[in-house]
């Protein structure tokens, strides 16, 4: 590994850092230091304008989505400049939250699959910001086989008619656009017979129904469709062969997530530095003097398997399984912190929002930590993957395989 910048990195991370010194939003940089996993949020303003009113300012400046060519909205960056300015961007960095799908996964997915016209009138826009963008692909039959859904897509002239029902759907009540994965053929095996589309979320028959979560926010949603008309001009790569388009979208979602997941460690430790308890300072006690060293080399495992991917991307590498890891690492990790932190409150680890210890930072941690180990697909799906395809192990036995999907027994049908 190579911790040093380049020359030419060292010049834009110069270049960058001046520019964010003297445009960022600085009046909310106390705030979004404070924020963590879980209570991302603005009390004095509405975080999605804050958040767009950024983007915005950075794309008109060539600042957005930097890795993305010129003509789409981007820069035309390398993929370590891309690296050097999300650690610059620092604490500014957690506006981007409302983006990172469709600047992550939907972006990507749109440039390899969709027509030339629709990358050139769908992407900038996009890219600063101006439209959000969601992905439809969890079901509630389904869980995490998204080979499993049932959304149905069927064929009517020019145009495909949409029925079913979509969940977990991140930031759908505020998505202009979706990426949404269908069923095309029930007769053949489920990898078989799915076709991707992208559309207007405010098309008729599209409905948004947000899901209350135990923190009380609303950040997932149940979408239904009811005979949504899609032109098959907004079809993403051939008939019946999403699966391989969902594949793209998949990868750069597992990468998302996988670079971002907090850890809690950070915040832990500055808990125990100030937190009295009967006989002493926290953090001087040994057996909290042991959790947190635990959790340090942990820390320490990620953050050194992070900078192996991004000394690899310094030299124009493709990084492998680090961020499955790191999903895979962090996810549980979080959780695990945030219920020891609430140990340590004692009585008032019970308590929640403002009233709370630090303003209830750690509960809501915990409340947001399941959520974490899911989307991206679940621990088991990490492990399988890491599994399968960095260690080379026999796969899982999968009897569905080659049946076709319309022949899969299900609770009603055997």
């Amino acid at each position: 590994m190579n911790f040093d910048d380049t020359p030419q990195e060292a010049a834009f991370r110069s270049e960058a850092r001046a520019w964010i010194a003297a445009n960022a939003p600085k009046q909310y940089e106390e705030e979004l230091k404070e924020s963590s996993l879980g209570r991302t949020r603005l009390e004095t303003a509405n975080i999605l304008e804050v958040a767009k009113a950024w983007q915005k300012k950075k794309a008109d400046a060539g600042w957005a989505c930097l890795h993305w060519p010129k003509e789409y909205g981007g820069r035309g960056a390398t993929p370590i400049e891309r690296v050097i300015w999300q650690q610059e961007e620092g604490a500014y960095g957690k506006l981007s939250g409302v983006f990172i799908i469709g600047h992550g996964m939907c972006g990507p997915t749109m440039m390899a699959f969709a027509r030339e016209e629709h990358k050139r009138s769908y992407l900038p826009p996009l890219a600063s910001g101006e439209k959000v963008w969601c992905q439809l692909f969890s079901e509630p039959a389904g869980g995490s086989d998204v080979a499993g859904l049932r959304t149905r897509a069927e064929k009517q002239g020019d145009d495909w008619i949409i029925n079913g029902q979509k969940i977990w759907t991140s930031g759908a009540h505020y998505s202009d656009y979706g990426i949404l994965l269908t069923r095309t053929d029930p007769t053949v095996p489920k990898h078989k017979g799915l076709t991707m589309f992208f559309l207007d979320m405010k098309s008729p028959g599209v409905e948004v129904r947000p899901i209350k979560q135990a923190s009380g926010q609303s950040d997932f949603n149940e979408v239904y469709f009811s005979d949504v008309r899609i032109p098959d001009h907004q079809r993403l790569g051939e008939v019946n062969d999403g699966w391989n388009v969902s594949l793209t979208t998949l990868m750069n979602e597992r990468m998302s997530i996988g670079a971002g997941v907090a850890t809690g460690f950070p915040e832990l430790f500055e808990f125990c530095s100030n937190l009295m308890l009967d006989d002493g300072l926290a953090i001087d006690d040994r057996n909290v003097r042991s959790k947190l060293a635990n959790w340090a080399v942990k820390a320490s495992g990620l953050k050194y398997t992070s900078f192996r991917a991004i000394s690899a991307l310094s030299r124009g590498e493709r990084p492998g399984p680090e961020n499955s890891i790191g999903k895979l690492v962090a996810g549980s990790m979080i959780q695990d912190i945030a219920i020891y932190a609430l140990d340590l409150e004692g009585a008032a680890g019970v308590l929640s929002g403002p009233d709370a210890e630090l303003a209830g930072k750690f509960q809501a941690m915990l409340l947001r930590a399941p959520g974490t180990r899911v989307e991206g697909g679940t621990d088991e799906i990490m492990r399988n993957i890491i599994a399968e395809r960095v260690l080379g192990l026999p796969g899982d036995i999968r009897v569905d395989k080659d049946v076709p999907f319309n022949q899969v027994p299900t609770k009603g049908r055997k």
